[in-house]
């Protein structure tokens, strides 16, 4: 019985595990077991992580979008195993995960070992501050529900605070005569630095919740001009990796939606409400969010000799298989792919690791029958950027339209929620995705637009 062990749960690797898990599952194999599948994450819980910012911005309840590992495991036939992973041991082809404590600080699981004939691992990436000073602990990152919900909660407070403070008034006029006129400073403001994906897409969805906490009552603040929101990119544009035109049209509907865009501006140091930038300005700041870049998390430059790029990831070959170590496979985000015909890798994308498990689907089968294993070839279908309930906008390429097309408004918000209910078809199937499509349908039109508490 072969055993493979995938570590990491995130849209990769529990895509692969469950699709693994069915099909060598016994009652597909006439009651044999062939093979034994084992997913390990540190977390009891799968969210589809491009969410989080709607997350942070109150616009999805993440309670209700999370996925058991224990349920999704007993559904699909694969076991599961809770754990940060804390080592590796290639010549004994066994990982040591690290014990899992509770709330209140005591043990709940054991340190412990399992042992594989194939390893995938699959643990995605971490914000990466760039030793920027104050960044790790005056902003915040958005690399969990937990760190998410945190931000949630900050931005209501900050909001219901607000409301209540008094600012000093500016005089227009050295002279003493003439009445001093209000500031038009925001009464709150929200700094993001990094204006990527993430960095773009929270920045509507805040502008959609001002909206909705002033209409509910929460706060009686103007959520327009009382509620500012700055985007702060050290490179020449926001998106700075996709097209040029993608990027012009969502700098328009940003700017539309009073959004304040700082291009050009490089983050010298975060501090207790005030972020600093290089060219000497300091941006008063409540709340700060970091979403300037990514890194491979720090165990994988520990794993028994694999060898790891400057970012930290794992490089691997075409097969996705580790350049010292056929037994040891790596996807997604802390992955170095190469990337036939361009001078970077494989991008870290959602849309990445669902090639990447659908290929080890396969690799790993022919691995099985002793064949040589295929080699992986990323086909780029586009970007999407939503910006709420405002708009989305991005480019559609390849084998989606035989060309490259920009498009936004209403047809790309469609195409953007459809790439989430993709990834809820490759986990349960297409029927209960569309029962699931329905439930979410109808607890929408229960529910206020925006988590309030």
């Amino acid at each position: 019985m072969h055993r493979f062990i995938v570590v990491g749960g995130g849209a990769g690797g529990l895509e692969l595990a469950t699709r693994l898990g069915d099909r060598y599952a016994p009652h597909k194999n006439k009651g044999a077991v062939t093979a034994q599948v084992t997913l390990v994450d540190r977390n009891p819980t799968h969210i589809w992580k491009p969410l989080l910012h709607e997350v942070a911005a109150g616009s999805m309840d993440p309670f209700t979008q999370e996925l058991e590992y224990a349920a999704q495991a007993r559904w699909h036939h694969f076991e599961f195993q809770q754990g940060e992973l804390q080592a590796l041991d290639r010549a004994a082809k066994r990982i040591t995960l690290a014990p899992v404590i509770d709330d209140d600080g005591a043990e709940l699981l054991p340190q412990r070992v399992l042992e594989y004939d194939t390893l995938v691992i699959a643990i995605g990436s971490t914000t990466h501050f760039f030793g920027v000073k104050g960044a790790p602990e005056y902003s915040l990152a958005l690399d969990t529900v937990g760190q998410a919900e945190r931000f949630r909660k900050r931005l209501i407070a900050a909001c219901m605070r607000a409301e209540y403070q008094v600012y000093e008034p500016v005089e227009s006029a050295p002279d003493a005569s003439t009445p001093p006129t209000p500031s038009t400073e925001p009464r709150i403001q929200v700094a993001i630095v990094g204006a990527g994906a993430t960095g773009v897409e929270l920045s509507a969805e805040l502008r959609n919740t001002a909206q909705v906490l002033s209409a509910y009552g929460l706060h009686k603040l103007d959520p327009r001009h009382d509620v500012g929101i700055v985007l702060i990119e050290a490179g020449p544009r926001i998106l700075p990796a996709l097209q040029e035109r993608v990027s012009t049209s969502t700098a328009e509907l940003l700017t539309k939606l009073g959004v304040k865009l700082m291009t050009g501006e490089t983050v010298a140091e975060v501090a207790p409400g005030v972020v600093r930038t290089a060219s000497g300005q300091a941006i008063r700041a409540d709340l700060t969010v970091w979403a300037a870049g990514i890194k491979a998390p720090a165990i994988l430059s520990q794993l028994d000799g694999l060898p790891v790029n400057r970012l930290g990831q794992l490089v691997v070959r075409r097969t996705l298989q580790t350049e010292t170590d056929d037994n040891v496979f790596a996807l997604g985000d802390c992955a170095a792919c190469p990337w036939p015909g361009n001078e970077r890798n494989v991008p870290p994308r959602a849309q990445a690791a669902h090639q990447q498990a659908s290929f080890l689907l396969k690799a790993l089968a022919a691995r099985l029958e002793n064949q040589p294993l295929p080699e992986f070839t990323y086909r780029d279908f586009g970007s999407l950027v939503s910006l709420g309930h405002f708009s989305a906008v991005g480019n559609l390429m390849g084998g989606v339209i035989g060309g490259n097309m920009l498009i936004e408004g209403l047809f790309a918000r469609f195409m953007y929620m459809s790439l989430y209910r993709l990834h809820i078809a490759a986990l349960h199937g297409y029927a209960r995705m569309v029962l699931d499509t329905f439930a979410h349908w109808l607890r929408r039109t229960t529910l206020p637009r925006v988590k309030l508490h």
